[in-house]
């Protein structure tokens, strides 16, 4: 070994190294040192180990905390059985003889000795040896420094003072009688117990808080001070001369508690100097801590209360509840939620916890005082990255947790960094619990797309915009379509456009298995066209999509009649409210004698025509009856034709399939209605007393009005494609002739493109993504993208010499798009403006007005894109919006600026908006203007006029209806039950007329949509299917046609259901209806028609702004003619939506309706006029008038 250190080699290593180098294949150069290193020397000392085993380990102090506590409050406890077995009458040391005491004079030596048991000196002592050994111990491994500071501390000092006595008495047996103050044991004890506190918070991770602790403490303090009160009073007292001036123990904690209260009964006092001494000392002391004590526990209570309450762990396990995790806690946005949250009856047990790291404000804290909120909501102040907040709000049993987005702020993306780190902080936490994020930006969303639910503001609120220009209201119906109303909203109301547009705001958006559906159960192997049309003239549901029980299966809007109806498929469908709660009530009043009527008609008819009848059955029920019977139908024959349908219905023997034979007695029976009294009546107009009815023809003097063309009819809605090619070639040749035939006179030749333009167009998916994780979609793109310097609108360059929009010379009227910089969200105004099925003649130029210059990864996306331009500018410059041709558009979008959401109030954040938007609307009346603003509340300033005095009552009449039905709530707001479930979410700005036309938007609107998924998991993907932010194979897309004077003679919305299945297979899903006014005298006639003086100073005014924008025109070299100055800023009319109107609901002239193209459209033309012919707008010849877009027929409040 000697030599082999002397050589500087290291001896062998045993042998389990030397297998380990071998496997591991660690071989070492020959003569290379290897030193093991060892660490951690210093704890393996005696003192080392003593420190971390009574200091430094946390666990192992605890338990000799504990050990010390117990032995304290043993200490104490054998204190007080020495007092109540002492006996007073032998007062002196052990083994001395008692001394016999006067009854007058003062006994003091009662002070010094007591009279001790041998077996409880022996308890105390060994008590008292522990406690000396633990101190001595604490000492040495403590000492740092100076030891006397150590030794004088007050706890040292007690600690000796009740434990060196003790060990005296064992060397001197005399004084085992001697008092020694134990009791004040209390005090270490009350010290441990602060110390075990903060322990149990480091060692077992027991959330407690200050405030928790600050009461234990304060009533620690205060237990010790009445206990000391107690045992020095009686100590004291038996120096009181007699023995029946004594206080026994009993009689010391009544006199002490009577004291410290106050009361002071008087029954019982302290006969000597040093007792009354003590117990003045002792109130003095009382008076001195206990309101500091007190005062540091109202600190810790207030601050719990901004901190908010911890949701209990029992409560967690016996109630459902949800978390809402947010960056401000904001009243409009709590209320948003809780009123959609609760809008739903099986949620109504449920608690919602929210967690923000701010505290609340006076609004919030208000509102959250409400009695039907605060026992349902609680507060929690705190931070989504904290693993202790999150087990405040017991997130791991939560089921659901909400992160919302802080809308109002400045820097939005990074309001999104915290969303996306509040999300991944949940996610770590639990991994199983569904979170619903809410989220700005949408290059951002990549980051969350583990989430279940997602809802990108900018992106919805993108293409919600967008579909508003070519589909006027589209916001105001996904609005209403994804909040819970109850469809009672204006049910009181004079107005009949507000009872109707109330009633189909109710419509919301359900699912059921067909299977398990009275409303499409029957459909089952039916087209999906035919149950959509028959479900909606027999319930009144509207049929919109489905989903098919398959791996991977998608929502599908509209599939087409190709899609046959399963008994597995899910079904979405439009309706007031879900089937599950729906009561289906027949007319009649006897149902088992109708049923029996019904059944001995059936088999008397079967019986006499059984070929015959079946065909005609099939004809009558695939055709639609009306809803209105004639004054002079029957009643047997209803029934007996109930009673055809329902026994072949029940048979099954009937398929229902147009056939050639069937096409053949469809045109008898047609032949035969030709010669009906019923059909001559309605002709020529003359009364007829035949119950015969018949809703195919148009009404009187359609033949005379159109001469030459074929009378125009609605085709039966087929209940399956026919696979007989025969079948197929007669129903197609007839449906083309006879749409070829309606829409021949109507086709206008419009100029398009020339061909070189429109041969450099194809469809195909944009080359260049705005973002990552941005699916996508097929549109309208040029073969060669454009220059980036051609994109700018009004600023000529080498390939382009045109200064302004009017240069161009399109064919179709632009869409304007203002914002304040641009983003990749604005990418979705684009892409469903430019969408595949879109037809290329009906496109509108884009021109985005942008203030701040466009970076060139945005410029390189939209290249590719037809008609697309931007120009540097703001709505706020007359110049800039003549040159962006405002004359020559359809529609201006004015999204909001994020740069207002430094205002200092609040709700001043939409003043720039709303005063730059009025500022246009006076300029240019007839403009149509969709505007975002920040605050729903605002909306009322939008388009504003001060002489409006029909906006103004209906204002004030929601306003007074708003604050009774607030007042009515608030009264019964502890009302559970059937009552509190009707409850539905709250829009407050339902009626106003800019909302109620489309013309106003905000962003808050979109919330509801997240809410909703908690209930409806299928409505994100739902919504962004109807706007065209997804395309799903085989599904839908939303879209529009005008109801024109061609289109009057269909009449009802049921006919023109049926008109649309039956030809391009197409579903209208809503109206949105302009109402002008009416030539009765109303209340809106009255508001209009100013008085001479208002009139006078509105043509003065009108004139002169006229004349600003013509100099400007003249300025900018465009033609003074383009500019109407006849524009009024009166109101003529108001317009507003309605969700799945009723089958029997009349259609007007200019009505839009929404529809549901199946994806390819059909394979014939529509019946209906040019799409081009609404979409495009002329410019107007000389003498035209503009009509301004809003307005209202219907007035009365």
């Amino acid at each position: 070994m000697a030599e082999g250190l002397v050589d500087g080699t290291v001896p062998p290593l045993p042998p389990r190294y030397r297998f380990r180098d071998l496997v591991l294949g660690d071989h070492y150069a020959e003569g290379e040192d290897r030193v093991r290193v060892e660490f951690y020397i210093n704890e393996r000392s005696f003192k080392e180990r003593l420190q971390l085993y009574f200091i430094k380990n946390q666990r192992s102090s605890l338990r000799i905390r504990v050990f010390n506590f117990f032995l304290m409050a043993v200490s104490c406890t054998l204190y007080c059985v020495r007092v109540i077995l002492d006996d007073h009458r032998h007062i002196a040391c052990h083994g001395c003889t008692p001394k016999n005491f006067s009854n007058t004079t003062e006994n003091w030596w009662g002070l010094l000795w007591v009279n001790r048991p041998v077996w409880l000196w022996a308890l105390q002592v060994s008590i008292a040896i522990i406690m000396l050994f633990q101190t001595v111990l604490m000492l040495y491994l403590q000492h740092k420094g100076n030891i006397c500071q150590q030794l004088m501390s007050i706890t040292r000092i007690l600690e000796f003072l009740n434990t060196i006595p003790f060990i005296i008495t064992l060397f001197w047996p005399p004084l085992r009688n001697l008092f020694i103050p134990v009791f004040l044991n209390c005090w270490l004890a009350h010290a441990i117990l602060k110390n075990m506190l903060n322990d149990l918070n480091r060692a077992l991770q027991k959330i407690q808080t200050a405030f928790s602790q600050q009461v234990i403490i304060l009533c620690s303090m205060l237990l010790c001070l009445i206990f000391t009160s107690i045992c020095g009073v009686e100590h004291l007292e038996r120096a009181a001369p007699g023995v029946d001036g004594k206080m026994n123990f009993f009689q010391a904690s009544y006199f002490v508690i009577v004291t410290f209260s106050t009361v002071g009964y008087g029954d019982i006092q302290v006969n000597v100097w040093p007792s009354q001494l003590f117990v003045a000392i002792m109130i003095i002391a009382a008076l001195v801590v206990i309101p500091i004590q007190l005062e540091q526990l109202a600190f810790y209570l207030l601050e719990r209360q901004k901190q908010g309450a911890s949701y209990s762990k029992h409560r967690a396990a016996s109630e459902k509840h949800v978390v809402v995790c947010a960056t401000c806690i904001q009243a409009d946005l709590i209320m948003d939620f809780l009123n959609e949250f609760y809008a739903h009856p099986h949620l109504q047990d449920y608690f919602v916890v929210l967690l923000s790291p701010v505290e609340l404000d006076n609004t919030m804290r208000l509102l959250l005082q409400i009695p039907i909120w605060s026992q349902r909501v609680i507060y929690v102040q705190g931070s989504a990255l904290r693993d202790q907040d999150l087990q405040r709000v017991r997130m791991d049993d939560a089921e659901a947790c909400f992160i919302l987005s802080p809308r109002n702020v400045m820097d939005r993306h990074e309001a999104d960094q915290q969303t996306i780190l509040r999300t991944w902080a949940v996610k770590d936490f639990s991994p199983n619990l569904p979170i619903f994020v809410q989220i700005l930006k949408p290059e951002n969303m990549f980051h969350v797309k583990f989430a279940d639910h997602v809802v990108c503001e900018d992106e919805f609120k993108y293409a919600l915009l967008a579909n508003n220009c070519l589909t006027p209201g589209t916001s105001t119906f996904v609005t209403l379509l994804i909040h819970t109303l109850r469809g009672h909203e204006g049910s009181d109301s004079d107005s009949q456009w507000m009872r109707m547009y109330g009633r189909s705001s109710g419509n919301e958006v359900y699912h059921i298995t067909l299977g398990d559906s009275k409303f499409f159960g029957e459909f089952e192997n039916k087209s999906f066209i035919y149950a959509s049309f028959h479900a909606h003239k027999k319930y009144g549901v509207a049929l919109v999509g489905v989903k098919k029980d398959e791996e991977d299966s998608e929502i599908q809007l509209n599939p087409g009649p190709k899609h046959i109806m399963q008994a597995s498929d899910t079904c979405y469908y439009f309706n007031i409210t879900k089937e599950e709660n729906s009561a289906f009530i027949f007319a009649d009043s006897d149902p088992e004698k109708e049923r029996e009527h019904k059944r001995k008609d059936s088999k008397s008819s079967l019986h006499n025509e059984p070929s015959s009848s079946s065909k005609i059955h099939s004809i009558i029920a695939s055709v639609g009856q009306d809803r209105q019977t004639s004054t002079n139908t029957k009643a047997g024959d209803i029934r007996k034709l109930h009673a055809i349908q329902e026994e072949d219905e029940s048979s099954g023997s009937s398929n229902w399939i147009l056939s050639k034979s069937d096409s053949s007695m469809a045109i008898e029976l047609q032949e035969r209605r030709a010669n009906d009294p019923a059909r001559e009546a309605l002709v020529t107009g003359k009364p007829s007393t035949s119950s015969g009815r018949n809703l195919l023809i148009p009404p009187a003097g359609e033949e005379e009005r159109v001469p030459g063309r074929r009378r125009p009819s609605i085709l039966p809605v087929l209940e399956i494609m026919s696979s007989d090619p025969e079948d197929e070639e007669t129903g197609i040749t007839f449906t083309a002739e006879k749409v070829e035939t309606e829409v021949d006179g109507d086709i206008e030749d419009i100029k398009v493109w020339d061909a070189k333009n429109e041969s450099d167009w194809m469809k195909g998916y944009p080359p260049v993504a705005p973002y990552i994780g941005y699916t996508p979609m097929f549109s309208h793109l040029l073969a060669n993208p454009r220059k980036l310097c051609c994109l700018e609108l009004d600023q000529p360059c080498s390939h382009s010499n045109h200064h302004c929009a009017r240069d161009y010379n399109w064919p179709n009227n632009s869409i304007i798009v203002a914002v304040e910089s641009t983003a990749p969200g604005l990418y979705n105004f684009i892409v469903p403006l430019r969408a595949h099925w879109r037809p290329k003649h009906t496109l509108k130029p884009i021109v985005i007005m942008v203030e701040k210059r466009p970076d060139t990864v945005f410029l390189e996306s939209i290249a590719a894109f037809p008609l697309v331009y931007y120009m540097i500018g703001s709505i706020e410059s007359l110049d800039d919006l003549l040159r962006a041709g405002i004359l020559q558009a359809d529609t201006v979008v004015v999204v909001d600026r994020e740069s207002s959401k430094l205002a200092e109030e609040d709700y001043m954040a939409d003043a720039c908006q709303v005063v730059a938007v009025q500022t246009m609307f006076k300029l240019f009346p007839s403009s149509t203007i969709i505007t975002e603003l920040t605050h729903p509340s605002n909306m009322r300033f939008m388009q504003f006029r001060a002489k409006d005095y029909y906006a103004l009552k209906l204002a004030q009449k929601q306003k007074l209806s708003f604050v009774h039905a607030y007042l009515k709530g608030k009264l019964k707001s502890n009302v559970k039950g059937k009552r509190e479930k009707e409850r539905g979410a709250n829009l407050s700005y339902m009626f106003r007329l800019p909302f109620a036309a489309g013309n106003v938007f905000t962003a808050s609107m979109l919330d509801t949509l997240l809410y909703q998924s908690f209930v409806k998991d299928y409505m994100i993907i739902f919504t962004r299917l109807l706007l065209g932010l997804d395309q799903a194979h085989g599904s839908g897309y939303l879209c529009e046609m005008k109801i024109t004077t061609d289109d009057l003679w269909i009449r009802t919305y049921g006919r023109l259901y049926q008109k649309l299945c039956s030809t391009t297979f197409e579903i209208p899903v809503g109206i949105y209806r302009t109402q002008m006014q009416s030539d009765s005298k109303s209340e809106l006639s009255v508001t209009i028609d100013d008085d001479d003086q208002s009139s006078t100073c509105l043509s003065e005014e009108r004139a002169a702004l006229a004349e600003l924008v013509r100099s400007k025109m003249k300025k900018l070299g465009l033609p003074e003619s383009d500019y109407d100055a006849e524009a009024t800023e009166k109101r003529s009319a108001l317009s507003y939506v309605l969700i799945n109107p009723g089958f029997d609901t009349k259609l007007e002239l200019d009505d839009v309706i929404f529809i549901i193209r199946p994806a390819g459209g059909p394979n014939a033309s529509s019946p209906m006029p040019p799409r081009r012919k609404y979409s495009t707008r002329r410019p107007k010849t000389e003498g035209e008038k503009r009509e301004e877009p809003q307005g209202s027929m219907d007035t009365r409040l």
